[in-house]
C-alpha cells in the first residue's frame, strides 16, 4: 500500500476533509491540532506524529550528489523526494533501489508519472495542494494504483478429498468485481486464483466482499508481494485483490472466519512446475478459468484450466529469496 501524504499549508478544513475521505494515510499541517476533530489521521507536523529529521527525510534533487543522498537516507525511512524540472531519471535510480521513495507532487499528471516509474511506481507521493477537487482527482488515481502479476493457465491434474479441516473466510471492506479474487497456495511459490462469492447461487445469497480462501496452513499472497499464512489474517490488514487479467489492488480485511468444513486438495501444474491448494467442497467455492470466468469446484474436471501465479526460489517469513527450497 502506497502512501498517500497531503501537505495543507496554510490550513484548509475543506482540503483536508477531502483527503481524509480520499485515504490519505497522513497530513501536512502547521499544527496537530487542527485536525484533531476531523479524523484519526498522522500528522506531520513539528509537534505531530511524524516529525521531519526524526521519522522520514526530505530532499530536493538537484544533482548526482544529492541524488545519493537521498538514496542513502532511503536506507532508513522514508524519503520525500523533490526534482527542481520533474526529471524521470533520478526517480528512476532511486526507485529501482527503494521502495521508500516519496515524491513530491503537484498535481494528478505528476502523480500519474510517479506511480508508473519503473511499472511498479514510487513508494508514495507527497500532495501539495489545498485544492479539494485535485486532492479528490489523486486520491481516484491512489485507489486505482495497480500493479500487474503475470497470471498463467495451469492444467488440473488431481482434485481429491482430504477429509475435514479448518478453513479461513476472508470478508473485505471492499466489493469484488466478478474474475477477481485472492491468490493462494500451498506453497509460496506457485499460488491459485480463488474467485470471491460474487455468484448468484441457488442455496445461498451473493456474499461479494468475501473470499473462502481455504485451509489456514496455506499462504496468501499480500499487497507488499510478501506472503502470509491464512490463519495470521486478521481484521484491520491489508489484503490484495486479483482480477482475471492480473490487476492488482489493496483492500482491507474487515473480519476473519475460521471455521471446520471437508476441504478438498486441487493441484495443478504447467511446465512442470505444479500449484496446489486445500480449499473447502462447497459448491460456492469457485477458482477463476482460463477464461477469467468463476468455475464452482464441483463442476472443475482433471484437463480443466485455471489461472495460477508462479514465481521461482522460496520464502523466508514471507520473503522472496534466491534459494533452493522444496515444498509438497
Amino acid at each position: 500500500m502506497k502512501e498517500f501524504w497531503v501537505e495543507i499549508l496554510p490550513w484548509d478544513k475543506e482540503a483536508a476533509l477531502a483527503a481524509i475521505e480520499g485515504g490519505a494515510t497522513a497530513l501536512l499541517l502547521d499544527s496537530k491540532d487542527q485536525a484533531a476533530s476531523l479524523a484519526r489521521i498522522p500528522i506531520i507536523s513539528t509537534d505531530g506524529d511524524l516529525v521531519e529529521g526524526r521519522d522520514f527525510q526530505r530532499i530536493e534533487i538537484r544533482d548526482k550528489a544529492t541524488e545519493e543522498q537521498a538514496a542513502e537516507y532511503a536506507r532508513s525511512g522514508f524519503v520525500v523526494v523533490r526534482t527542481t524540472d520533474w526529471t524521470v531519471i533520478p526517480l528512476e535510480n532511486l526507485v529501482s533501489v527503494s521502495d521508500r521513495i516519496i515524491a513530491e507532487v503537484n498535481n494528478a499528471d505528476e502523480v500519474a508519472l510517479a506511480l508508473g516509474i519503473l511499472e511498479k511506481g514510487v513508494g508514495g507521493i507527497l500532495l501539495k495542494s489545498r485544492d479539494p477537487e485535485q486532492i479528490r482527482s489523486v486520491a481516484a488515481l491512489m485507489e486505482g494504483d495497480a500493479s500487474t502479476l503475470p497470471l498463467l493457465p495451469l492444467t488440473i491434474t488431481r482434485i481429491t478429498p482430504v477429509g475435514i479441516g479448518d478453513r479461513v473466510c476472508i470478508d473485505t471492506c471492499s466489493l469484488f468485481a466478478e474474475g477477481e479474487g485472492m491468490l493462494v497456495g500451498n506453497t509460496s511459490s506457485a499460488l491459485l486464483l480463488i474467485a470471491a462469492e460474487t455468484m448468484e447461487n441457488p442455496y445461498v445469497s451473493p456474499r461479494p466482499f468475501r473470499v473462502n480462501a481455504g485451509a489456514v496452513h496455506m499462504y496468501i499472497l499480500s499487497p507488499d508481494g510478501k506472503t502470509r499464512y491464512l490463519s495470521e489474517i486478521s481484521a484491520g490488514d491489508k489484503g490484495t485483490a486479483v482480477s482475471e487479467n492480473g490487476r492488482t489492488r489493496t483492500l482491507s480485511v474487515g473480519r476473519v472466519k475460521i471455521e471446520r468444513r471437508p476441504l478438498l486438495l486441487v493441484e495443478a501444474a504447467r511446465e512442470g512446475q505444479t500449484a496446489s491448494a486445500v480449499i473447502q467442497n462447497a459448491e460456492t467455492v469457485r477458482l477463476v478459468s482460463e477464461d477469467g470466468t468463476a468455475t464452482s469446484i464441483v463442476d472443475l474436471r482433471e484437463g480443466d484450466r485455471i489461472l495460477g501465479h508462479l514465481m521461482s526460489g522460496g520464502r523466508h517469513f514471507g520473503v522472496a529469496i534466491d534459494e533452493t527450497i522444496i515444498e509438497r
